[in-house]
């Protein structure tokens, strides 16, 4: 038996381990992917690969880690020696997608083993059909990159050439993929290092049964959470605009049913795996669905396998949410943000007081790959972060990462110092964020300018035809918007002139062309003729709302000092309202 307080202080240890791993693959990376749109994750497991700690980075990777332990230990089994390390990439052997490389390093203690570091990154190029290994319009696996099922990276201490040599041969910058991957290395040595010091300061017996607990205990929590929910089904469908090659609409619906002390989410009703390269894993839809439910939690519980136990996840096999061989998966983020609105969707439902509307759907990817005037190559990867839906009790943030991932814009200066692009746009939108009694999130747009050479332009974007959704009278954000503007185009502001792009292309950019892209904005909460009028011209002074949209929207009418007109206002919703 270990007392409670030793338990809470190794628990908490391990999680400050998790964020140390973090902060050590942050500061060694090599690529902006990385380095600066933090797409990557670190987690800690106990000596059966179950997770007892997460870094703080990304939501969606929680619960990738269960499904690629589980394939780990089905192909070695016990040939796990001190100083072995394994890689993995393959989604169809326990990963996620070809761009994301799983390391991890079995720990051990005088010859026992008692836990694993994970580290997950998602890398700038793994070869494939297109510069950054990722493209919509892929149609099979093969032609997202270069596929790396469970194997040993390094043997007891010894790393295997053959292994590097191969991802030298087949990746376009071979210096930043290498690098980025010593960088898990790093990371995992940080989380060995943790788990040493915690042996060494407890005994191994004491670690070992903490790492356990913690587990159980973070069950017992979510049990007793959703206990206390009522008992209920609620079904939700939403949709991506297409199939990444010009197809029809992709339905994503799901059935959450709350019993008890366990919810399950059920896919059945989804569209079948499509043609582009959106598909998603069954552990990547399960890892998303518990993302979602852990959100509306209002216990603070610990980020251990512990979370997974209630949830029982449903997905047919072959369709979008669960796809099988061959089917492509480099872009399956946007299938994920997806996943959750669905999700969120149908908890709504079953927790109105909890659940925030649509935000803008997801990070747009935006990928310019091609050669800069010494024939060196290049690769720039932008994680567009965008905005929120309005909450239950408070408007959406504004210019903030979806809450399904923690990526981040690439700073301008940086853009423009490594790559030969100028960004000649960036900011809000006004009039973008749905109404309501609380306001979506504004729309971000942003615009890059290619300065020489040709280019290959990728772009991963959705919520044009099915915009964020408001709930309970909220109203829709805007649509996003993709525009090509030539050399001889205008520069008239936001989408001006230029050709309109679909959401998902992959195309060629010349110099002196722009790409411009403005997110969706986030759906509104609640009616939104019940919004404070104080609210509405606070808005307009800070230029998050036109006069027009005020009166139109709001019905809220304002003098030419934008002050609220009382009686104007009284009269312009009472009109409306009958």
């Amino acid at each position: 038996m270990v007392d409670v307080i030793t338990r809470e202080i190794v628990q908490h240890a391990l999680a400050a381990a998790g964020d140390e791993m973090a902060v050590a693959l942050y500061r060694t990376a090599y690529s902006t992917i990385v380095r600066d749109c933090l797409d990557y994750s670190t987690s800690l497991t106990n000596a059966d690969g179950e997770m007892i700690a997460q870094g703080v980075t990304i939501p969606f990777h929680l619960g990738a880690v269960p499904s690629a332990m589980k394939t780990l230990f089905e192909k070695f089994g016990d040939n796990m020696h001190e100083g072995d390390v394994f890689i993995l990439n393959d989604p169809f052997d326990g990963g996620m997608h070809i761009p994301d490389i799983f390391i991890v390093q079995p720990i051990f203690w005088n010859g026992q083993r008692v836990a694993f570091s994970v580290a997950t990154a998602h890398h700038l190029d793994l070869g494939g059909r297109l510069p950054g290994s990722s493209a919509c319009d892929n149609t099979e696996i093969f032609q997202d990159g270069f596929r790396i099922p469970w194997l040993k990276l390094s043997r007891r201490g010894e790393p295997d050439e053959a292994i590097l040599t191969l991802l030298r041969a087949d990746v376009r910058l071979p210096q930043l993929t290498l690098g980025d991957v010593y960088a898990q290395l790093a990371a995992c040595h940080i989380g060995e290092r943790a788990i040493h010091d915690l042996i060494r300061r407890y005994g191994v017996e004491t670690f070992t049964t903490c790492a356990n607990d913690s587990i159980a205990y973070t069950e017992k929590l979510m049990r007793a959470e959703i206990a206390s929910w009522q008992d209920g089904s609620a079904t939700f469908a939403d949709y991506m605009d297409n199939d990444g090659l010009g197809g029809g609409p992709v339905k994503i619906q799901v059935t959450i049913t709350k019993h008890g002390d366990s919810l399950t989410a059920d896919f059945t009703g989804s569209s079948p795996q499509i043609r582009g390269a959106m598909n998603s894993t069954l552990s990547f839809t399960a890892s998303v669905v518990a993302m979602c439910v852990r959100a509306v939690l209002r216990q603070d519980i610990p980020n251990t396998a512990g979370i997974f136990k209630p949830l029982n996840i449903l997905a047919p096999e072959g369709t979008v949410v669960n796809c099988v061989m061959p089917a492509a998966s480099s872009m399956r983020g946007v299938t994920g943000f997806r996943v959750a609105d669905t999700v969120f969707g149908a908890l709504a439902q079953l927790l109105p007081e909890r659940v925030l509307a649509a935000g803008e759907g997801g990070n747009t990817l935006v990928i310019i790959g091609g050669e800069r005037a010494d024939k060196s190559r290049y690769i720039f990867y932008e994680l567009m972060a965008g905005t929120w839906g309005a909450r239950p009790d408070r408007d959406g943030n504004d210019g903030l990462c979806n809450p399904g991932n923690v990526a981040s814009n690439i700073p301008i200066e940086q853009a423009e110092t490594e790559y030969p692009i100028r960004v000649e746009r960036y900011g809000y939108v006004p009039d973008t964020g749905g109404a309501g009694k609380f306001r979506g999130g504004l729309a971000i747009e942003r615009e890059w300018h290619l300065l020489r050479g040709e280019a290959h332009l990728a772009i991963r974007s959705d919520r044009r035809a099915h915009p964020p959704y408001g709930l309970f009278g909220g109203k829709n954000g805007t649509g996003s918007v993709n525009v090509l503007r030539h050399a001889a185009d205008g520069n008239e502001g936001n989408e001006g002139t230029g050709e309109i792009l679909p959401t998902m292309i992959s195309t060629a950019m010349r110099a002196g062309e722009r790409i411009y892209h403005r997110l969706a904005g986030g759906g509104g909460f609640g009616n939104p003729f019940t919004r404070e009028a104080a609210l509405v011209a606070r808005d307009v002074k800070n230029g998050k709302i036109s006069v027009r949209a005020a009166r139109e929207e709001y019905g809220v009418v304002l003098n030419e000092r934008f002050e609220v007109d009382e009686a104007a206002t009284d009269d312009q919703r009472r009109m409306t309202n009958e």
